[in-house]
């Protein structure tokens, strides 16, 4: 075709509607010369049949925040790219079933107003109020969001498709993508109807995202990790009662949710519409028997209604309308998971110059949000806000076929669960082992997963709860408490020891390799033979990520990182290497296994066990050494805030190891005593504490800048200038009168009835005997002794500002001993 684009920034493969927003919003930033590809018509996958709920409530800061930009998007969108839609902002109820329930509501609802929403925490009287047609005798109560509703897919589709178009976007209907090709940096996308030369390529293709995933593995990429679910839905016949209420209202009847039960319920245009996420579900084209066709677009399953016959009774019970309307209609449609149910957004794993916006289950909802991400990330390589919560690279190596079967069953069954801060999802364990596995469990280890590596985050004696049941609470204390104290206890009288496998571990080499990473990082290297750590920043000065630096010569080094950053650190040094390939980096996560051994006897300990070691190097000292017979490399260093030393051995070498030291008396303790511990030394977490929503200042790690430094690192001209302006928040621990329950991630701090800041992590100190929350308030406000509240659950609990040094061992004697 003689007007077919041979040439675009970008090219965005599919059509629904994250594909059209990330091209609408890139248009509208004026990158007018990008392309979308839909190998039908557009909304011919899960956007067609997509229900089309927006809500602005979600359990995960990050995606709250993107659904509230795409919700707020909406209801003006129609004026602005002069479209008509059929947005209905109904509001909605949300039913609590128990007081878990109603603690989630009050945990969403603050956090809600930290961005500026009003959710509201209901009586059952008050949910009648809101919905007249609804039971409400057996109910704890509620949460009523105003704004959220719901809109047509295909109109919001062909709305972004027009504002798109209008700002110079191009769209390709019937343009399947063939093939793809690299020539230097360019991709070559194929089609029948022609080639086009990006520098970009972005997989937005729904439920064939794997499929099209597929076309990058010769280029760095990897098999996509989700799985294609079946979702039902089904419509009623029209009901007078509902016309009626909707002719004297002038609205719709607002939504319900029932996240005990799991199911939506909303009124369609008269009748109504009932969408539930069953126990009992199915995944489709996951078997050799079972493949995917070619095209599916604008297809659905057959019906399988008995699945469902539950929540329809349950449905009838709570709305009895809803028995009157008859099934008018059923949706039996594909709908794409993640493993853990949130979106894949951002930078495709491995591959240069690709990104990802797939895996929504809730994509309506998400899709504006999601499409000003995309284009954030395709045109600055960072976003506004945070958001590794929906980043590809969180998945690594160990999210092989069945375990996203699994979890995919198992997050869909789950749809509206609690996630519960002691609560370990059993599907898809056991994917990376320990040498030690079996050591632990027989020493009564309950494990969790980290990156796919299961640790100890806690050690149960004989008579101890251990079922799933006992997790199921927001609660502080549970049968982990006391043991909890106890592995505190003993790593702070005596010694302690704590498998570690999975420190994500880097090898950086070559001549120049010192010059280079002083040019990355924001403060200096440690001298050869020591170790320290750095902080990598973006072009704002905010956290990248944190790695520990060792140095074993002049330009020889290892760079750890938290397990879960594998691919995000890794890449984000690969992308950075001189092109000449004077450095070497390389992944050696797999090859070695870690052991903390700490506590004031440490020392002795390890005395009994090492050869050719000087254990009375000094802190943050590095050295090669024999432990129990095996060859070992020593850091000084202990994230418990004790004297201690990471023990770093081959890995199939750490199982002898950790069994002296064992042996020697060390006792076991779990990754909950560790966070305990270093909560109270004011360490940061990656992600937690750590991430873009805070610059370097901002976190209270200006020690750690060297302004003065003559490599100009990344984000150095911005940091300058905010220490120059004035840094407007700081980060700071806080004392906590917390009850019951420590402060959720992002839970507001408020000064005089305002908003002031937000906690980062939380946990109760048992060396110390009180609750410490870590967060960020406003800059005036981060001096010593200053209250404050903590909205913990709904409740305002006293928190007082503490001096900028850690709680525990403020002048770090226990730790240089």
């Amino acid at each position: 075709m003689s007007d077919f684009p041979t040439t675009a920034r970008v090219v965005i493969i599919g059509g629904g509607v994250v594909g059209t927003s990330t091209l609408f919003h890139l248009a509208r930033a004026g990158w007018d010369d990008c392309v979308l590809l839909e190998k039908n018509e557009l909304t011919a996958g899960s956007t067609w049949h997509a229900a089309g709920n927006c809500p602005n409530f979600a359990p995960n800061w990050a995606v709250m925040n993107m659904q509230r930009y795409g919700a707020e998007m909406y209801r003006g969108l129609a004026e602005d790219v002069d479209y008509p839609m059929n947005y209905h902002v109904t509001g909605a109820i949300r039913l609590a079933h128990s007081k878990e329930r109603m603690q989630e509501f009050e945990k969403i609802a603050a956090q809600a107003a930290a961005q500026g929403l009003t959710m509201d925490i209901c009586s059952p009287d008050e949910l009648k109020a809101h919905n007249p047609f609804m039971e409400t005798h057996d109910l704890a109560g509620g949460l009523w969001d105003p704004l959220d509703g719901d809109i047509d897919p295909a109109q919001l589709t062909q709305a972004l498709a027009k504002g798109a178009r209008d700002a110079g976007g191009r769209i390709e209907r019937f343009c399947p993508l063939t093939g793809l090709d690299r020539d230097g940096d360019e991709w070559i996308v194929k089609t029948h109807k022609g080639e086009i030369r990006a520098q970009y390529v972005v997989n937005c293709a729904g439920y064939y995202a794997q499929r099209v995933g597929e076309m990058f593995k010769p280029f760095g990429g990897r098999t996509v990790p989700m799985v294609v679910m079946s979702h039902q839905y089904f419509l009623t016949g029209q009901l007078p009662e509902l016309e009626a209420y909707t002719k004297e209202r002038g609205q719709k009847m607002p939504m319900i949710r029932d996240p005990e039960i799991s199911y939506y319920l909303r009124q369609d245009k008269h009748g109504l519409n009932l969408g539930p996420y069953e126990r009992n579900c199915k995944a489709h084209w996951v078997t050799p028997d079972d493949p995917m066709p070619e095209d599916f677009s604008f297809q659905l399953y057959p019906d399988d209604l008995e699945r469902l016959e539950f929540y329809i009774e349950d449905a009838m019970a709570r709305l009895p309308l809803l028995g009157e309307g008859g099934v008018e209609r059923n949706i039996n449609g594909p709908i794409p998971y993640a493993p853990d149910g949130l979106p894949m957004i951002g930078p495709m794993p491995g591959v240069k110059n690709a990104f990802e916006g797939h895996s929504f289950t809730f994509g309506i909802a998400q899709g504006g949000g999601a499409g000003k991400v995309l284009a954030e990330w395709i045109m600055h390589g960072e976003t506004e806000l945070d958001m590794w919560s929906v980043d590809p690279r969180r998945y690594t190596d160990y999210c092989d076929h069945d375990y996203c079967h699994a979890k995919a069953l198992e997050t869909y069954g789950h749809e509206y669960a609690m996630h519960f801060p002691h609560h370990e999802w059993p599907a898809g364990r056991d994917k990376k082992l320990s040498p030690n596995h079996q050591s632990l469990l027989d020493a009564g280890a309950q494990m969790g997963a980290y990156n796919g590596w299961e640790r100890a985050n806690w050690f149960a004696k004989p008579g101890d709860d251990t079922s799933e049941e006992a997790t199921q609470t927001w609660d502080r204390n549970g049968p982990w408490a006391p043991r909890i104290a106890e592995e505190v206890a003993a790593v702070r009288d005596h010694a302690g020891v704590l498998d570690m496998p999975g420190f994500s571990r880097y090898a950086l080499s070559g001549a120049g390799a010192a010059e280079w990473l002083r040019g990355q990082i924001t403060g200096a290297l440690p001298k050869v033979g020591r170790m320290n750590l750095a902080y990598f920043t973006d072009t704002r000065g905010r956290i990248l990520t944190e790695m520990t630096v060792i140095r074993w010569a002049e330009d020889e080094f290892w760079l750890m990182t938290a397990a879960v950053a594998l691919w995000h650190d890794f890449e984000l040094l690969q992308k950075a290497l001189p092109a000449d390939g004077s450095l070497s980096l390389s992944d050696i996560t797999r090859d070695w296994s870690t052991l903390l051994v700490t506590g004031p006897a440490s020392r002795a300990v390890l005395d009994g066990l090492t050869e050719g070691a000087d254990l009375h190097a000094t802190w943050m000292s590095v050295q090669d050494a024999t432990v129990a017979g095996k060859p070992a490399k020593l850091l000084r260093v202990s994230f418990a805030g004790e004297l201690g030393w990471e023990v770093h051995t081959a890995f199939d070498d750490s199982a002898a190891v950790y069994d002296a030291v064992r042996a020697a008396g060390a006792a076991p303790f779990g990754m909950y005593a560790l966070n305990s511990m270093r909560i109270e030394k004011g360490y940061r977490t990656w992600k937690g504490d750590l991430s873009t929503d805070y610059s370097m200042l901002e976190a209270g790690l200006d020690r750690w800048v060297k302004f003065d430094k003559p490599q100009d690192f990344r984000g150095k001209a911005a940091l300058v200038g905010e220490r120059d302006a004035g840094v407007a928040k700081r980060f700071v621990t806080m004392t906590v009168e917390a009850g019951e329950q420590d402060a959720p991630y992002m839970s507001p701090v408020v000064y005089g009835g305002e908003v002031v800041g937000e906690t980062t992590s939380a946990d109760w100190g048992h060396r110390v005997g009180k609750a410490i929350a870590l967060g960020t308030i406003r800059a005036d406000l981060a001096q010593p002794g200053t209250e404050v509240e903590i909205n913990v659950f709904g409740q305002l609990r006293r928190a007082v500002v503490e001096p900028d040094q850690p709680l525990w061992d403020p002048e770090n004697t226990r730790i240089k001993a």
